[in-house]
């Protein structure tokens, strides 16, 4: 008798532990960025980044997806082009860090769509924990760098951690954020005015090409040469992607973020043209986050991804640090 109340004593402090290790992941991942990054009063992720604005223009056809409002009329868009990693002052040229775009599509009834894309089809883990011990290997130690063994350990015990380094070694270093290719990596279920499913993963492709650079070029290019180059295009004209739905099949995973979907056997559907136009103060961007979970009826967020579900409270813990 007493045995058995020890056995489930032991398994309500184990599930409490694990409730509470979740409750705390947020901090935790937070806490592990700025081990590695260092504590600044920004983002602690893709802390370095340049504001913009304009407006996404949905096609004829995107209504067929989703009955989202975003893309059912030409709404306006806030948005903010960055570089991956917690330190405000990263070279532009950095070949190791994505890319990011993050939008905010608005509507007229004062809610809003956020999708945050990275120029790279994958995250660099498939869950909090992993993500934590991914940031965990990379903190420095006591001479103020990072222990290659120990980073070379953890990739060995799980290699989908090498992917997204894998991808941003094979490609040039994007000579602009309007000419790389962008992907919001979840998995999401698009709903339209039938109530018709259908599973997709976005992309942002620019209109203009992509275009990357030497590593020579690279090397030669001025430590924030973005928004010069941001600006001098903006000049002439709007900045614009296009935003497309890959349609997912039945195999394709949707509770893995460091997972591709092979696009080239994926059907596509042309969902409208993001044009961006001006570059906005710093302060639009900087008192609010974008987050992925602030999602328009007619997109649903991915049910069983854990790293989609920390990444609202993620980001809310590093928008309280920084105000």
């Amino acid at each position: 008798m007493k045995l058995a109340i020890w056995v489930q004593l032991l398994a309500f402090v184990t599930a409490a532990s694990a409730v509470q290790a979740n409750e705390d992941m947020p901090e935790q991942l937070i806490d592990a960025l700025n081990a590695v990054f260092g504590k600044h009063d920004v983002r602690a992720s893709h802390a370095k980044g340049i504001c913009v604005k304009g407006e996404f223009r949905p096609t004829a056809t995107a209504k067929d997806l989703t009955k989202a409002t975003p893309f059912a009329m030409t709404v306006p868009v806030l948005g903010r082009f960055s570089i991956g990693g917690g330190k405000p002052n990263i070279p532009d040229a950095t070949k190791s860090a994505p890319r990011g775009f993050a939008l905010r599509l608005e509507d007229a009834g004062g809610s809003h769509t956020d999708l945050v894309a990275i120029s790279t089809p994958m995250f660099f883990a498939s869950t909090p924990d992993q993500m934590l011990g991914f940031l965990k290997a990379r903190a420095p130690s006591a001479d103020g760098k990072p222990d290659q063994e120990k980073i070379k350990t953890f990739a060995a015990a799980n290699p989908n951690t090498t992917r997204q380094g894998a991808w941003l070694s094979a490609h040039p270093v994007p000579a602009s954020y309007a000419g790389v290719n962008y992907w919001p990596v979840h998995a999401y279920t698009l709903t339209n005015a039938d109530a018709k499913p259908t599973t997709v993963k976005f992309k942002l492709t620019p209109l203009a090409g992509e275009a990357g650079l030497t590593d020579e070029e690279a090397k030669a290019k001025p430590a924030d040469f973005y928004r010069t180059e941001l600006e001098d295009r903006l000049n002439k004209a709007p900045v614009e992607f296009s935003l497309t739905a890959i349609i997912g099949k039945e195999s394709d995973p949707t509770d893995d973020p460091s997972a591709m979907w092979p696009e080239e056997s994926r059907r596509t559907a042309a969902l409208g043209t993001v044009s961006i136009t001006s570059i906005a103060g710093d302060t639009a961007c900087d008192a609010t986050t974008f987050d992925p979970a602030n999602l328009a009826e007619g997109i649903s967020a991915p049910a069983h991804d854990p790293i989609f579900a920390v990444r609202s409270p993620a980001y809310a813990v590093s928008l309280s640090r920084r105000q």
